[in-house]
């Protein structure tokens, strides 16, 4: 049994916000191969008090003792101003009816605010058997290491959904690009990292078929699934042109239980941190470059990025899970 902490934004059950953390966090508890042991939640997707209660309040439905922390409420250095405006504001009045009948996250306290700190005390106490699955910026994840040196030693791995690299219509993901300075940080860290960047989650899909299929039974964990995605898939149907939603954050929960699910290599990889328009962009190369004038060597981080999913694998590892749970 694999152990993990899963720090993530999830927004289940909020009007506009992204559901795909929730589906993560589904996942994972309804796998028998992994233990979550400590959910954190990072100012993202949702706020992080937002993310808390999503994430309080589907243990509460599960009678589970997993313990929430409240982690950052901001970036380290980069303006919250703006990507909050953005992020909380996103769907149109017309479209919130999308999201009639379906149940909010009760407004119930997490564990503590201390996010950092309850990373860093498991990871270290417990030297090579926590694996961390960061899901949202990397806000906490930072500052725990910032604390906690050992920390990137001590955990076993670090798979993170993060950055984009060469697809249409994105200079820069939400995740890398909320928190340059702590991706830079993390990446660099030493730590073992696979990066699950947006190049190819957006290759994973799920729609309101896929939905019905993997959901069918009464259990609490897939009426969650079942309730908050429905609107989510309707409002990724209207506004991205797609026959369903993508599902980034589920991924990497999947390739945790099988790896077949997703191809990877080994690249250098690195984010912009200066001003400008690439501020928060991701960008990686394979050694030996052709051209490497003005490059220093090995410049960027060594990191394992999944490049090609089998959609219909994914989609068959959350349906087995699901369905196999009991009342």
């Amino acid at each position: 049994m694999k152990r993990v902490i899963i720090d993530c934004d999830p927004g289940n059950g909020i009007a506009g916000a992204n559901t795909d953390d929730g589906l993560a966090i589904a996942l994972a508890l309804a796998s028998p191969a992994l233990s979550v042991e400590l959910i954190t939640t990072v100012a993202g997707n949702t706020p992080s008090e937002t993310g808390a209660q999503v994430a309080k309040d589907l243990l509460m439905r599960l009678n589970s003792s997993v313990p929430v922390v409240q982690g950052a409420t901001q970036a380290l250095k980069e303006d919250p101003a703006p990507w909050r405006a953005a992020l909380d504001n996103r769907v149109q009045p017309d479209m919130k009816a999308l999201w009639q009948g379906v149940r909010a996250p009760a407004p119930v306290a997490a564990d503590g605010d201390d996010a950092a700190g309850a990373i860093g005390e498991l990871i270290c106490n417990n030297p090579g058997q926590i694996t961390l699955v960061a899901i949202g910026p990397l806000t906490n994840i930072a500052a725990a290491l910032q604390r906690y040196p050992a920390m990137a030693e001590a955990v076993a791995e670090i798979v993170i959904m993060g950055g984009v690299f060469a697809l249409d219509d994105y200079i820069k993901d939400t995740n890398f690009g909320l928190d340059p300075e702590a991706a830079h940080q993390v990446l660099h860290s030493g730590a073992a990292i696979t990066l699950v960047p947006m190049d190819v989650t957006t290759q994973t899909l799920l729609t309101h078929q896929d939905l019905t299929r993997i959901t069918t039974s009464d259990h609490p964990l897939s009426l969650f699934v079942r309730d908050t995605l429905r609107p989510w898939i309707d409002y990724s149907i209207r506004t991205r042109r797609l026959p369903g939603s993508w599902i980034h954050d589920v991924l990497v929960v999947a390739w945790l239980l099988n790896q077949r699910v997703a191809n990877g290599t080994d690249y250098r990889v690195d984010i912009e941190l200066r001003p400008g328009a690439t501020r928060g962009k991701s960008w990686r190369y394979r050694n030996p470059l052709r051209i490497d004038v003005g490059i220093p060597a090995n410049t960027g981080a060594l990191v394992h990025v999944l490049h090609h999913v089998d959609n219909a694998l994914l989609l068959s590892i959350i349906e087995d899970a699901l369905t196999q749970l009991s009342r």
